[in-house]
């Protein structure tokens, strides 16, 4: 499974998917992102907006952002 989670360190959003993604036993690869949203290019080239986190999951071709659509996400189809 190939997910990468797009986080800033001491986001509480960011904290709650990362969670939830290990309560699922989800492996998962963290990309951190920096505090500054003029510095996440990354981010907005992934997902079309500099909002964290944001979730890929490569293997089904998904890109989400927003917490609870990603936590709904890691229920319905990761966990």
């Amino acid at each position: 499974m190939s997910i990468t989670l797009y986080q800033l360190e001491g986001c509480p959003f960011c904290e709650t998917v990362a969670d939830a993604l290990d309560d699922a036993q989800v492996s998962y690869e963290t990309v951190w992102t920096e505090a500054m949203h003029s510095g996440r290019d990354e981010v907005k080239r992934i997902s079309g907006q500099r909002g964290v986190p944001v979730l890929v999951d490569e293997d089904r071709g998904v890109t989400m952002a927003e917490s609870d659509n990603i936590l709904e996400y890691v229920d319905r189809t990761l966990a």
